[in-house]
């Protein structure tokens, strides 16, 4: 239940597929001889913090369901790393918990709730407890059709059926975690009520109607940096911009929403051509790979945002996990910067979009490699 909640998208799971195998489509036309010297700088700047690495973990709801530990150590393994950390509203680990753990940068990431005055308060919690930077999530407003989660009878908490008990004696590791602790509840609201009661009443708060002037009263109420979270199409990217928000998040919920939607990687080039070069961008969608964080960076994003993969080491190791999950990343992407001859950050922004490409459909697409075949007796190269 659990992993098929963490693992799963939204109908037939095209868009879940679409995100990764976009990035196995580019192709990373790499320099040699760049006279690079180790060690690579990875550093930039996060919605105006600076950050030493280029990603951070997707703000995911209730981390406690997949180990004890939750969004503490998940926290505490961003600040291992001297990244971006952020919150879900829908987290099992209160503001000020986090805030005691992790000093260093946070966004605050909130749905489109129905009432203003639950939205006021509870920024007024994130401000108070040293969250930074806010994160509004747009594409919730409806639910996405996640159909491993009522085959499995998914429920927060777990129900006691006869198949969530058998398999719950089929993962003893996962069972004792759960039933020895506390019962987690969502802690950003009152954790005093139990999960299944503010299930209910988060149903209820979720709205379709939320509005680009509703958009504007809560930048009006945060009055600081803010992304857009959940943007896909570059018009409403640009309007985000001119409405105030200081980022764009390229993100379709992982393939958890709309079946169909494009993979962001696809749309991030449009998206960085209708904001400008001075807008930022954060992209979230695929991530598995240090390299599809090279691509990303190289096709436009600012920052990347990944979500599975330190989930994948909190639910293996709780903090030891997510900070081997975000070590295996940084790895890579040094790596592949290294390859690639861009030493820094910048640039890699900078020269990206003459190493990463898009995939010719074909070779025949490759016109610099056979404008000289006839060099070799008319041959293929």
């Amino acid at each position: 239940m659990v992993f098929d909640y963490m693992d799963g998208g939204a109908d037939d799971e095209i868009t879940l597929r679409r995100n990764k195998d976009a990035f196995s489509q580019i192709e990373m036309h790499y320099k040699v001889l760049a006279g690079i010297k180790p060690p690579l700088d990875l550093s930039t700047k996060i919605m105006g913090f600076d950050v030493k690495l280029p990603f951070f973990g997707c703000p995911t709801a209730g981390n406690c369901m997949f180990h004890h530990e939750g969004e503490l150590g998940a926290a505490k393994a961003a600040q291992t790393h001297g990244t971006m950390y952020s919150l879900s509203s829908l987290s099992t680990t209160g503001l000020q918990e986090i805030a005691e753990v992790y000093p260093g940068p946070k966004i605050f990431q909130l749905y489109v709730w129905k009432d203003r005055q639950i939205v006021s308060d509870i920024l007024k919690e994130a401000k108070k407890a040293g969250f930074e930077a806010l994160a509004l999530t747009v594409d919730v407003s409806w639910m996405g059709n996640r159909e491993r989660d009522p085959r499995n009878g998914f429920t927060v908490p777990p129900t006691y059926s006869v198949h969530q008990m058998v398999e719950a004696i089929r993962r003893p590791a996962w069972t004792w975690d759960f039933i020895s602790r506390e019962p987690y509840a969502y802690a950003c609201f009152d954790k005093n009520v139990p999960a299944e009661s503010m299930s209910s009443f988060i149903n209820s708060q979720l709205t379709p109607d939320f509005s680009w002037a509703d958009a504007e009263w809560l930048l009006g109420e945060w009055n600081g940096p803010a992304a857009i979270k959940g943007v896909i199409r570059p018009e409403d990217a640009a309007r985000a911009i001119h409405t105030g928000f200081s980022t764009v998040w390229v993100s379709n919920h992982g393939g958890r929403q709309l079946e169909t939607s494009p993979a962001t990687i696809d749309v991030l080039p449009a998206i960085r051509e209708a904001v400008g070069q001075d807008a930022e961008i954060i992209l979230d969608g695929g991530i598995q790979r240090g390299t599809d964080i090279a691509k990303a960076i190289a096709l436009g994003a600012d920052a990347v945002a990944v979500g599975r993969p330190y989930l994948w080491g909190l639910a293996a190791g709780g903090e030891a996990g997510v900070a081997k999950a975000y070590q295996i990343l940084k790895a890579e992407l040094d790596r592949a910067m290294g390859l690639l001859g861009t030493p820094t950050v910048d640039d890699l922004k900078r020269e990206g979009p003459g190493l990463v490409k898009k995939r010719p459909a074909s070779a025949r697409d490759y016109p610099d490699i056979f404008a000289h075949d006839r060099g070799y007796g008319g041959g293929v190269v």
